[in-house]
């Protein structure tokens, strides 16, 4: 596993920022029937609920968005992947079915309300640091423009930025042809969030990615 670490300035302003890093060789192919089933049961359930916004106050969600704001970004306009991913469901949008690792991640950050990182271990140079983005730093995300990392929580490695609770970025994601992955669960509210969601994790991964030598690292 790539060494992983919290950089000092971002903790003094996050003081209970933690992470949770699973690594795992996995298969990545087609979502399988019975994963996209989890996906529907999760969105049916949500929108079953007296009043579906109200995960959108879990603590989960708004420890992501004070550490927003302490770091000087607006959390109304950069929000973090687990309340993008809940509001996209909450609008009936579902989640998205992208292929078997994608989606178990996806599924695990809507329940959990946790951003989660997802790398192709294959493109990462050297070890990672949590930081917060400098003046003029930016990446392409993930179908989506050139985003502005100046103040935003992010991973770099020894290229430069590749990763945030809000986006990834396409250098470093996971594509048809990953073979291990990193996996990077983000709570600004402590390490006591994580729960069983890294098991969990683990244990989807091997159900729908047949993953195997799979290890989890919590760095705070």
């Amino acid at each position: 596993m790539n060494q992983v670490t919290i950089d000092p300035e971002l903790k003094k302003k996050c003081p209970k920022a933690a992470l949770a890093c699973v690594t795992a060789e996995v298969e990545t192919g087609e979502t399988p029937a019975e994963l996209t089933a989890e996906l529907q049961a999760f969105a049916e359930k949500l929108l079953k609920l007296g009043e579906p916004k109200s995960v959108l106050e879990s603590a989960p969600i708004l420890a992501t968005r004070s550490a927003y704001k302490a770091l000087g970004k607006d959390p109304a306009r950069y929000r973090g992947s687990a309340e993008a991913l809940l509001r996209r469901v909450i609008a009936g949008k579902g989640l998205p079915h992208i292929n078997s690792v994608v989606d178990v991640i996806n599924l695990i950050s809507g329940e959990s309300r946790l951003p989660i990182g997802l790398y192709d271990s294959a493109h990462i140079q050297g070890d990672i640091v949590f930081r917060a983005g400098r003046a003029g730093e930016t990446y392409k995300g993930i179908g989506k423009y050139d985003l502005n990392l100046e103040g935003l929580p992010l991973f770099a490695d020894s290229q430069g930025p590749h990763g945030s609770p809000t986006s990834d970025s396409e250098r470093t994601m996971v594509t048809s042809t990953t073979k291990e992955v990193l996996a990077i669960l983000i709570s600004f509210g402590g390490s006591p969030a994580f729960a069983k969601w890294p098991e969990t994790m683990c244990a989807l991964l091997e159900k729908y990615a047949r993953a195997h030598h799979h290890h989890i690292l919590l760095v705070e």
